[in-house]
């Protein structure tokens, strides 16, 4: 199944291809956006070393990380950080689908990656349509190379996509491939009377794409799928091991807990409300080795400063917490899933976000209603 007609078959079965973008996923041939090798599945795979593996993966409906680490050398032994990809072509095609771009429509694409999505955008809407922004400079200059030798030629320049495209404004749609915690105003600015698609979330929760239809200097919508993007690399967070994040922890302060940490972890509409109050930390679920069932809910501040533990153990009704630093972040936790429970345990759906000048708001069912 290693071609692009084998990929459509593969979208088309999944349901996965909206009207009109058949043929694009058929003629844009993925393999030209891709370097030798590329990481998935929790393994590298090499065009040398495995070529039918290779071709497999490339027209698979598989998410593809190409870079690691912004580019940069790592030492042996550390952590690795995923920095660019080729996304999931159901994911691709999702987005598109959301993003509602029509003939005639300009587009600025926010995040060239392999510009493969920016090529698809090309052979659909036309090179002289789209507009797409990297702020990587290598990245930049490899997109265009792969979409010019794949037949299209979308406008692809190196600069911070966050700001947009001021100089080729305005634009009818904006599609991001990369996560930002908020709308960057820019973005509104730029798309008038037009369509905003990105993935969108803080550090406990991103798994949103803000969908957005601007009018008179305000963009309105709402949530939809569940996508893992990267992170704008804007006041990007640190990340690491675990390790890199506990300090003091002999002074840490212990208290207990009624709320099962499972809970927090067994919804998505639960972990998005908990993410609206936790923009700036992250979760990491470790289970025990020793088949005992139990398990420890760690919360880690971005800067660092601020963890907090809570250890399961099967059939207990009162869980240890302890927590450290400025920020109590079990207890902002679990007061936001409280609330959230105390809203009915709306679904995702039921909220929306309003992005204006004079900032961005996150609410429920209205407007009136804000909520984060």
């Amino acid at each position: 199944m290693g071609t692009p007609e084998g990929l459509v078959e593969i979208l088309t079965r999944k349901g996965a291809i909206p009207p009109g973008w058949e043929e694009t996923v058929a003629a844009v041939r993925r393999e030209l956006f891709l370097p030798d090798s590329f990481e998935t599945g929790g393994r590298t795979v090499s065009r040398d070393r495995e070529p039918e593996r290779w071709l497999e993966c490339v027209y698979g409906d598989l998410a593809l990380t190409t870079q690691l680490d912004d580019g940069r050398a790592a030492p042996e032994g550390a952590y690795r950080l995923p920095t660019s990809s080729s996304s999931m072509p159901s994911v691709m095609l999702e987005m598109l689908s959301l993003l509602r771009a029509e003939e005639g429509h300009r587009v600025l694409e926010a995040g060239a990656g392999t510009g493969y999505n920016a090529a698809w955008l090309a052979h659909r809407l036309g090179g002289g349509n789209v507009v797409s922004v990297d702020i990587d400079p290598l990245l930049a200059e490899q997109a265009a190379r792969n979409a010019a030798a794949a037949g299209t030629s979308p406008r692809i320049v190196c600069g911070d996509a966050d700001r947009g495209r001021p100089e080729d404004a305005p634009y009818d749609r904006l599609i991001a491939t990369y996560t930002v915690p908020r709308i960057p105003y820019a973005w509104i600015e730029q798309t008038p009377h037009g369509r905003i698609v990105a993935p969108w979330g803080g550090s406990f929760f991103h798994a949103s794409f803000a969908v957005l239809d601007v009018a008179d200097g305000v963009g309105r919508g709402r949530f939809h799928g569940h996508p893992s993007f990267m992170r704008t690399r804007n006041n990007r967070p640190y990340r690491g091991r675990l390790g890199d994040f506990l300090h003091h922890t002999t002074e840490a302060e212990a208290t207990a807990t009624t709320l099962d940490p499972r809970r927090l972890l067994r919804t998505p509409d639960a972990l998005f409300a908990v993410g609206l109050a936790l923009p700036r930390a992250w979760y990491h679920w470790v289970r025990a080795e020793d088949g005992s069932g139990e398990a420890t809910l760690w919360l880690l501040a971005d800067d660092r400063a601020s963890w907090a533990s809570v250890d399961y153990l099967p059939g207990q009704r009162e869980y240890l917490v302890e927590q450290y630093g400025p920020e109590r972040l079990w207890e902002t936790a679990e007061e936001a899933f409280r609330q959230w429970e105390g809203w009915g345990t709306p679904e995702r759906a039921r909220f929306g976000i309003t992005v204006s000048e004079d900032g961005e708001r996150v609410w429920l069912d209205r407007e009136e209603r804000v909520v984060g």
